[in-house]
């Protein structure tokens, strides 16, 4: 009986990774559904009657989402910057450049060109969509920069001890999508600044996990898969897939060079996640759920003589080989029909 537990357990892994169930053979004579004289397995276990999700465990790293790098607008000096983990919200300060401040607004297109009366253009909306933000009145939010514009953009500079010119440029603006976190920095305090060159690499504020997943376990992790995260401090956070990667590549480890895919969950609640930024964690992926049906432990399974599979059901003292056909695996156990299976039913397994 060990012998064809040991099969069995073999073309049990061969399934998993394969995706399909393959019958073994043993010679030998025996038939299934025949009662057994030998003596009864050495542990039992009860046939269950329930939910059973394919899952799987994989590691994370818990970080931010949308990296990004934020480059320097004009010429000169950088005199100061925000430090690496700070926070920076709308008109919040960013960095110097030859003392003279640059602050930060929100949009999707950059801060490329200064801003006078009779400028048109998406540009103008993102800063009038500001400056109303902000507070102040007196303008159409619009593609259109009028002396409205201009003198809400004065009252802002004065505001900020500027001289109040009623243009604006890359020298005093910098656009991003949203709030920022200075992730790192990529020039130091006097260093020479430049268009196009990077002052910091930027995140969002909002909490994300990413981690690395097996081309063929693809299934398990498609947008939308909802997942369970183990944080640093032992605590965990229902989230979900929000990215999958298009481009399969080899991971870190240089022993392993399977492909694999980039996978990035969100948080339910990202507010709530706390943690060091880049803390290993451990994620949970579900994925089918097949709903009431009867499940054996893994281990239960029999490789039979003439082919397939069966479980030794132990019932009034005796016990006896039944086949059984296979469905899902997950959670240990596999989704077992046929053969007279009940809920509550024993089978044999080996001794724990």
């Amino acid at each position: 009986m060990r012998s064809r537990r040991i099969v069995a357990a073999v073309v049990v892994v061969l399934a998993v990774a394969g995706g399909g169930v393959a019958a073994t053979t043993l010679s030998g004579p025996g038939r299934s559904d025949a009662p057994r004289d030998s003596a009864l397995p050495p542990a039992t276990a009860p046939v269950e009657r329930g939910d059973l999700s394919d899952s799987t465990q994989v590691e994370g790293t818990l970080g931010y989402s949308k990296e990004r790098k934020l480059n320097a607008g004009v010429t000169g000096t950088l005199t100061w910057a925000a430090g690496t983990g700070s926070s920076v919200k709308r008109d919040g300060k960013l960095y110097e450049i030859d003392g003279k401040p640059v602050r930060l607004m929100y949009g999707a297109g950059p801060m490329y060109r200064t801003l006078k009366t009779g400028d048109e253009g998406k540009d103008v909306e993102q800063l009038e969509q500001n400056l109303a933000a902000l507070g102040y009145t007196g303008f159409t939010v619009d593609d259109e920069y009028t002396s409205l514009t201009a003198a809400a953009v004065k009252r802002w500079q004065k505001a900020h001890d500027v001289d109040g010119t009623g243009r604006v440029g890359p020298d005093q603006v910098a656009f991003a999508p949203g709030p920022v976190r200075i992730k790192s920095a990529d020039s130091a305090v006097g260093d020479q600044a430049a268009p196009g060159r990077p002052v910091f690499t930027t995140t969002s504020s909002e909490r994300v996990v990413t981690f690395k997943l097996d081309v063929a376990d693809g299934k398990l992790a498609r947008a939308g898969t909802r997942v369970t995260v183990g944080l640093p401090d032992g605590t965990s956070a229902r989230g979900e897939v929000s990215s999958v990667g298009k481009t399969a590549r080899p991971g870190d480890d240089p022993q392993d060079k399977t492909p694999k895919i980039s996978v990035t969950v969100s948080f339910d609640e990202p507010g709530k996640v706390s943690g060091f930024d880049q803390s290993p964690v451990t994620v949970d992926l579900t994925g089918e759920t097949r709903e009431d049906v009867l499940s054996v432990p893994v281990n239960a399974l029999l490789a039979l003589p003439g082919g397939g599979f069966g479980v030794e059901v132990v019932e009034n003292g005796t016990s006896r080989e039944v086949k059984v056909e296979l469905g899902m695996f997950g959670q240990g156990r596999v989704e077992v029909s046929g053969g007279g299976l009940r809920d509550g039913m024993k089978v044999g397994v080996p001794k724990i």
